[in-house]
């Protein structure tokens, strides 16, 4: 039988499921190291566990086990054999039942964290798979791809724009960068974070602490970002 955390010993039995909080965002904006900062921020004050997704190996979630921010059985790894947002938004089962088997295995859960293979500006979750989303994207990027949109950027519960201690040696403007972006998200929260600097990594773990909060009281309503725009796949 799986070892349970003492200080969810006597949760009332009717508690709400895990918020699942899913994380997008294209290849290289650093959402493994978003999960990797909100696991040490948390999991000393919340049950949690992480479901990682790849196409073909099981990258992330090495990675995240490798860094000690949970134990390692509470990391899986969906290996979705598709393109990224097939498992995020058009056919989650593979996705929910690993969450569904963390819950049971482990639970009562808190909190679950599904990261998104690296996807385009289009990539969403499905609600039936995210309570929330974070979408990320990362100065190294360019400081004009807060203004070229896609759901993800303008409608994602929360918009990172991430690694902005690397934004001297890009030349981006991130104040200018947190604009666009707020200028396209029509008062949807906007954050500024590097895993290096203590406040914004603060933000974003209150952030999830006050979703959270909402989804334990019901008044949380998944919101759909829209699906991706149409995309096709050539043949060669």
């Amino acid at each position: 039988m799986p070892e349970q955390n003492n200080q969810h010993f006597h949760e009332p039995l009717n508690q709400p499921r895990a918020l699942r909080l899913g994380v997008a965002g294209p290849v290289g904006t650093g959402k493994s190291s978003i999960l990797a900062t909100l696991c040490r921020q948390l999991a000393g004050e919340l049950s949690m566990a992480v479901v990682t997704n790849d196409i073909y190996t099981d990258e992330d979630a090495r990675f995240l086990r490798s860094a000690g921010v949970l134990p390692t059985e509470r990391i899986r790894a969906v290996e979705t054999g598709a393109c990224p947002h097939t498992a995020i938004r058009d056919d989650v089962s593979s996705n929910l039942d690993a969450v569904e088997d963390l819950e049971e295995a482990y639970g009562p859960l808190d909190l679950i964290l599904v990261e998104s293979g690296g996807d385009n500006l289009t990539a969403t979750f499905s609600p039936a798979l995210a309570d929330a989303q974070i979408f990320t994207i990362d100065v190294a990027g360019g400081g004009d791809v807060a203004r070229k949109g896609g759901p993800g950027i303008t409608r994602a519960d929360l918009l990172v724009i991430n690694k902005t201690d690397l934004a001297p040696y890009v030349e981006v403007d991130v104040e200018r960068m947190v604009a666009d972006a707020s200028s396209v998200r029509d008062g949807l929260p906007v954050l500024a974070l590097s895993k290096h600097d203590a406040d914004s990594v603060d933000r974003l773990a209150d952030w999830v602490r006050s979703v959270l909060a909402r989804h334990r009281a019901g008044s949380h309503i998944p919101n759909d970002p829209g699906p991706m725009a149409p995309h096709s796949h050539p043949r060669r």
